[in-house]
């Protein structure tokens, strides 16, 4: 999967999203990154690497294309060392949340 298909991916989930107002980024490594910022309406998202998150989701693309398709649990993904949180864990459950909806 690309990044340009999990970025709209990304879009349709977070349009469903509501009440969640966040700045996140989830970062592929080599593959690029996508940031979501939710506190603006509508929610910008695009693939700015540089721009300020309350959390970041780093992962191999292939890990977050199970998480939106459903083959991969977030939780045991992350006890597994396949997702890093850094920055608000909080916010990090409500993105899980959101994603796997």
């Amino acid at each position: 999967m690309s990044i340009e298909t999990i970025t709209q991916k990304i879009q349709q989930k977070m349009s469903m999203a509501a009440g969640l107002s966040a700045k996140a980024r989830f970062d592929f490594g080599d593959e690029g990154c996508i940031f979501v910022d939710t506190t603006a309406s509508p929610a910008v998202i695009n693939n700015d690497a540089d721009a300020e998150a309350d959390v970041t989701l780093s992962c191999k693309i292939e890990t977050f294309e199970g998480i939106l398709n459903g083959t991969q649990d977030p939780n045991i993904a992350f006890m597994m060392g396949k997702l890093k949180v850094k920055g608000n864990m909080g916010l990090a459950m409500k993105l899980n949340a959101a994603l796997e909806d």
